[in-house]
């Protein structure tokens, strides 16, 4: 007996069904959407998403109307954490990442929630400038940032607003709550590092029930005593490291400075390029004034 082995490894043939029926086409059609989007979900979830720029509290790093690719593999992949189109958010997984947040990174994260809330309303991605890390001690005087005692320059495309009014009901709105700092002369404040112990009284009792709130642990006060999941505390030790995000538009920006510290693990990543810049307030029914808000100098410019 002849073995043929081209035979033998010639895949077959087999005839697809086209669809016929409508509700065959139907079903099809849903399939392919199906997977469309499982296709975009775990390719946003672990090397590469995009993102618009819906303020001007970046600007002139980025500008309101950018669409920026967005490096998620940087500091640490994970499984998807939205339904794509319908901004639906998923419990999800982070990989071990190649390298934490640094100082001077433009960063994208997932928003933690205004100074009182222990949880977001809604799912959003915000993007800042890292300007301190876990440990750092970071104070802003007259607008200028120091860290641990040393001065940082500012970025390449900060915008300062010389002109700009210093609110003195500011303090009551700055994180966190009840150290009465502004926009322009905040702390000395440090940033959480794991590990930190945190001594709880009386009087600190409103600035730190949140943070630990957050970090999934009941907290109470009777008036006499501070209790962290039904036990008496008289500390706290800290269990995540933070940074501390501000937008380059300085005197324009709601950052950190009002809602607080940024966990690592809501860092998923650093945009790498514009790909498109328009008016994104223009609605499309003005098409002419929509194209013409087009900036060509934008597109390809790289993010640093």
């Amino acid at each position: 007996m002849k073995f043929d082995i081209k035979k033998f490894f010639q895949k077959k043939k087999v005839d697809k069904k086209v669809p016929e029926t409508t509700a065959e086409k139907f079903v099809s059609w849903v399939k392919t959407i199906v997977w469309a989007i499982v296709v975009v979900m775990i390719i946003n979830g672990l090397l590469l998403a995009s993102f618009v720029v819906p303020t001007g509290s970046m600007e002139n790093t980025v500008m309101t109307g950018d669409f920026l690719f967005v490096n998620k593999f940087i500091y640490g992949p994970t499984t998807p954490q939205v339904v794509p189109f319908f901004n639906i958010p998923l419990p999800f997984y982070k990989f071990p990442s190649p390298k934490d947040p640094e100082k001077g990174d433009v960063i994208v994260f997932i928003f933690p929630g205004y100074r009182d809330e222990v949880e977001a309303t809604e799912f959003q991605y915000y993007l800042k400038r890292c300007v301190a890390t876990a440990g750092d001690t970071l104070q802003i005087v007259g607008n200028k940032i120091w860290i641990n005692g040393k001065y940082s320059e500012f970025p390449e495309h900060t915008v300062v607003d010389t002109t700009a009014f210093e609110d003195p009901t500011d303090m009551f709105r700055t994180f966190p709550v009840g150290l009465n700092f502004t926009r322009n002369n905040y702390g000395p404040i440090r940033i959480p590092k794991e590990g930190d112990k945190v001594e709880l009284t009386q009087d600190n009792y409103r600035q730190w029930a949140t943070f630990i709130s957050r970090e999934n642990h009941k907290i109470e006060n009777d008036g006499n005593n501070i209790w962290i999941d039904g036990k008496v505390a008289k500390s706290y030790q800290v269990e995540r490291n933070y940074c501390f995000g501000m937008g380059d538009n300085r005197d324009h920006s709601l950052d950190s400075r009002y809602w607080g510290f940024i966990p690592f693990e809501n860092v998923v990543g650093t945009p790498l390029i514009v790909y498109w810049s328009w008016n994104t307030n223009l609605p499309l029914s003005k098409i002419i004034d929509k194209l013409s808000s087009i900036r060509l100098s934008r597109i390809g410019k790289l993010i640093n």
